[in-house]
C-alpha cells in the first residue's frame, strides 16, 4: 500500500513536467527569426499574452495562486513579466545605437558537423573515419554507405590496419552530433536516437523506443489492434505514443537544405564600460510579452464553467512559454558569458587572440551537456565592436606551440593571413616560410597545416601570389 502514492505522485511529475522542458528544450535550439515566429503564432492564439505596450511594473497584474499553478515545476521559475527577461542595455559611447542586423549565409549539414568534429577529441585515426563519415552522410542526414564499404575505402587510403570495430566506435560518438537523429543507417536507428536523447521521465518513453525497435512496419500499416496487444496499451496510451513517435524528425538533416541568405538579429551585446566587459541579452532580439491582467483577474478559482477552464487553461500555457523563454535566455546568457570570459583577448585584440576552446570546457563549467552547448551556439550571434558573430565561431581547436603552449586555429589562420598581407609583392612567403615566420612568433606547426589553412581561406600558394602581383 505504502507503494501506491509514490506511483501516482511520479505519473503526475511526468504528465506536468516533461512537456514543458521539452518545449524549453525547443526553443533553445530555434533562432531568434525562428522564434519570433513562434512568439508571434502564441499571440494569435492564446488570448492571456499580449505584446507589452508602454506599461510598467507596476501595472503587470499577478493572476490570483490557484491550486492548479502549484503544478508548474520551480526550475523554470520566473515571474510572468517577460520584460524582467532583459537587462536595460546603455547606448554606445558613439551615442548611436548598434546596427542590430546582419545578413549571415545558410550553413551547409557537413560544414555544421565538421565544425563539431574540430571540437571532439578524438585521435588522428578516429579523426580520418569521422570525416570520412560525414562525407558519406545524405542531405537528409542518413549514412548511406556502409560500414563495411567505408572501411575498405580507408584500408586502400592507408589504413591497412584498421577494424570494423573502430568504425563502430566512431559512429556511435557521431550519433551524439547535433541535429539529434543524425547518422542514422534508416529510419528505425533514426527514431531512435531522438528518443534516446529525451528525458528518462518522457511519460511511455519505453513502450514509444519498442514500438519503433520491433513494430514500425505495424505502425505504418496501421494496425493499431496488433499494438495495443503486444504493448499493452489502451486506446489513449497508444494515441500518446503515437503522437510522442511523429514528433520526431525522420529527415534531420533536411533543415541545412536552405543555403539563402537570411538576416540574423544577435542575441547578446558585447560592451565595454568602467567595469570592464559586460555580456548581456539583446534587448531587441525579441517582442516584450506579458500575461493579458484583465483576462487574468477574471478567473475564479473554484469555477468549473467552460469559459473559466478555458482561460485556465490559456493562462497556464501562456505561463509556461514566458518560463520557457525565460529558461532559454538564461541558458544563452550563462553559455555567451562564460564562452566571451575566455575570449576577452579576441575583443581586445582580434583573431589573432583567439584562444583554443572546444565544446567540452564550455559544457563542464555551466554543468552541461556538450549536445545542449551546440543547441545554444548554433544560429545565435553576438554583437561586439569587431562585428556580428555566431557563438559557434569563438570555438576553436587546440594547435600545439613552444613547450607545450596551445594555440587556436582561428589564431593561426589571422597570423597567416596577416603574414601574407605584408609579404613582400615580388616575393611572397612559400609555406616553409611561413612555418618559419610563425616558429618566431612561439606557434610551432606542420608545413601542411599552414597549405591547409592558406587554402581553406582562399589564398593562392606563393607561386600564383608572385604572377597576381
Amino acid at each position: 500500500m505504502a507503494m501506491k502514492p509514490s506511483l501516482q505522485l511520479r505519473v503526475g511529475t511526468q504528465l506536468t513536467m516533461t512537456p514543458q522542458l521539452q518545449q524549453a528544450i525547443a526553443l533553445l535550439q530555434l533562432s531568434t527569426l525562428d522564434l519570433r515566429q513562434e512568439i508571434q503564432q502564441a499571440l494569435e492564439s492564446n488570448p492571456m499574452l499580449e505584446l507589452e505596450e508602454d506599461f510598467t511594473e507596476q501595472d503587470a497584474i499577478e493572476p490570483p495562486e490557484d491550486d492548479w499553478n502549484s503544478e508548474i515545476p520551480q526550475e523554470l521559475s520566473v515571474d510572468s513579466d517577460w520584460s524582467d527577461t532583459y537587462q536595460d542595455v546603455a547606448p554606445s559611447s558613439s551615442g548611436e545605437a548598434p546596427d542590430f542586423e546582419r545578413n549571415a549565409s545558410g550553413e551547409s549539414l557537413q560544414d555544421h558537423l565538421r565544425w563539431q568534429l574540430a571540437m571532439t577529441d578524438l585521435t588522428d585515426t578516429h579523426r580520418l573515419i569521422a570525416e570520412s563519415l560525414i562525407d558519406a552522410v545524405s542531405p537528409s542526414g542518413y549514412l548511406d554507405s556502409s560500414l563495411e564499404d567505408l572501411c575498405d575505402g580507408l584500408r586502400q587510403q592507408g589504413l591497412a590496419t584498421l577494424k570494423l570495430s573502430d568504425a563502430e566506435h566512431v559512429l556511435l560518438r557521431l550519433q551524439q552530433f547535433e541535429p539529434t537523429g543524425i547518422f542514422a543507417r534508416d529510419l528505425r536507428e533514426c527514431l531512435l536516437l531522438q528518443l534516446g536523447a529525451l528525458p528518462d521521465d518522457t511519460p511511455l518513453l519505453p513502450q514509444a523506443k519498442r514500438l519503433v525497435r520491433q513494430f514500425l512496419e505495424a505502425l505504418a500499416g496501421d494496425d493499431r489492434k496488433m499494438l495495443k496487444r503486444r504493448l499493452r496499451l489502451e486506446d489513449d496510451q497508444l494515441d500518446a505514443v503515437i503522437a510522442l513517435i511523429r514528433s520526431l524528425d525522420p529527415r534531420p538533416g533536411q533543415a541545412f537544405d536552405d543555403s539563402s541568405d537570411d538576416y540574423v538579429i544577435p542575441d547578446l551585446v558585447a560592451r565595454y564600460s568602467q567595469e570592464g566587459w559586460r555580456i548581456e541579452l539583446n534587448p531587441e532580439a525579441l517582442p516584450r510579452m506579458r500575461i493579458q491582467p484583465d483576462y487574468a483577474a477574471l478567473i475564479k478559482r473554484a469555477d468549473k464553467s467552460d469559459d473559466n477552464t478555458f482561460m485556465k487553461q490559456h493562462l497556464q500555457e501562456a505561463r509556461w512559454l514566458l518560463k520557457s523563454l525565460s529558461s532559454r535566455n538564461d541558458t544563452l546568457l550563462r553559455v555567451g558569458r562564460e564562452i566571451m570570459a575566455r575570449q576577452l583577448d579576441f575583443l581586445d585584440q582580434g583573431e589573432e587572440a583567439m584562444k583554443p576552446l572546444i565544446l567540452a570546457d564550455i559544457a563542464q563549467t555551466v554543468e552541461m551537456h556538450e549536445s545542449t552547448i551546440s543547441r545554444v551556439t548554433t544560429q545565435k550571434y553576438i554583437h561586439t565592436p569587431r562585428g556580428v558573430f555566431e557563438l559557434k565561431y569563438f570555438f576553436s581547436s587546440h594547435v600545439g606551440g613552444d613547450e607545450g603552449d596551445a594555440h587556436s586555429s582561428t589564431a593561426i589562420r589571422a597570423r597567416i593571413k596577416k603574414l601574407i598581407a605584408d609579404e613582400p609583392p615580388r616575393k611572397p612567403l612559400s609555406d616553409s616560410k611561413l612555418v618559419e615566420a610563425l616558429a618566431d612568433g612561439g606557434i610551432q606547426v606542420a608545413r601542411r597545416t599552414v597549405a591547409k589553412y592558406r587554402e581553406a581561406m582562399g589564398i593562392p600558394p606563393s607561386s600564383e601570389r608572385k604572377r597576381l602581383s
